[in-house]
């Protein structure tokens, strides 16, 4: 007997199949374009291609994301998740996005969401890649800065800079941004309203925060790779003694005092 349609469905997005691992690496290449196009159109002007480009953008990301929703065990919860809820907004963006007018043009800002997407991108990759295994910390600490530069950097393009009109405006943005967050204070672009200021405030703080996490992944990870004999958890605590999945004593190798 045939398998029904869902069946199908789901055997693509979570089997094990040669078809299957194909398709999901097809979602993974679609997403990398989507999010790179994205941050590309951030500076230009809605044009008709564009906008038909966007249109058709948003009918694949909410085929994916009502097949994702249509096979998911617990519909409730995969609506609550981050990502779920930036591709609902992205996918209304995009259909709105030839109705927008002057005055509602910030909102093309929500299609940099679609960065947000880069977590479920991460997690395929978890169970595809060897290297990204190995170096998950500091990839998720790059993944979670280079998301907040380019959210924030079409933020300040769209809601700071009145002529925000092309590329040279969004580089400005984005300028300001990485000088903001790294606090080091050029002090040649500025925001001068009060928002402005509150909004500088806080890219200081988050900016840094996400810096510190960055250099404490690359330069002190806080997992090591190491099998547990007994069970077969794979990552530890550097200093761990026990396996934190089933108590059983692990051997993990650390620089001793000479």
């Amino acid at each position: 007997m045939k398998p029904d349609f869902k069946t199908l469905v789901t055997d693509l997005y979570t089997g094990r199949s040669r078809r299957s691992v194909r398709f999901r690496y097809g979602l993974i290449l679609f997403d990398l374009i989507t999010i790179f196009f994205f941050i590309v159109i951030a500076a230009l002007p809605t044009t008709p291609l564009i906008a038909w480009i966007n249109f058709t953008i948003g009918l694949v990301i909410l085929a994916d994301f009502s097949a994702r929703l249509w096979i998911a065990p617990d519909r409730g919860e995969a609506l609550r998740r981050i990502y779920t809820l930036a591709d609902i907004a992205v996918i209304i963006v995009l259909f709105l996005d030839p109705f927008l007018g002057h005055d509602f043009a910030f909102l093309r800002i929500l299609r940099g969401l679609r960065l947000i997407h880069s977590y479920y991108l991460l997690n395929d990759l978890r169970y595809h890649s060897r290297f990204f295994r190995d170096h998950e910390d500091a990839m998720t600490a790059t993944n979670n800065l280079l998301i907040f530069v380019f959210v924030t950097s079409s933020a300040v393009f769209a809601l700071f800079f009145e002529k925000a009109t092309g590329f040279g405006d969004y580089v400005d943005a984005l300028y300001f941004t990485v000088a903001t967050l790294t606090t080091t204070g050029f002090g040649d672009i500025t925001l001068e309203t009060t928002g402005g200021k509150l909004f500088s405030v806080v890219v200081m703080v988050v900016g840094v925060a996400l810096f510190v996490q960055l250099a404490k992944a690359i330069f002190q990870p806080q997992k090591v790779n190491y099998t547990c004999p007994s069970c077969g958890l794979m990552k530890h605590e550097t200093d761990a003694v026990h396996c934190k999945h089933c108590g059983g004593i692990v051997n993990i190798k650390t620089p001793g005092l000479e």
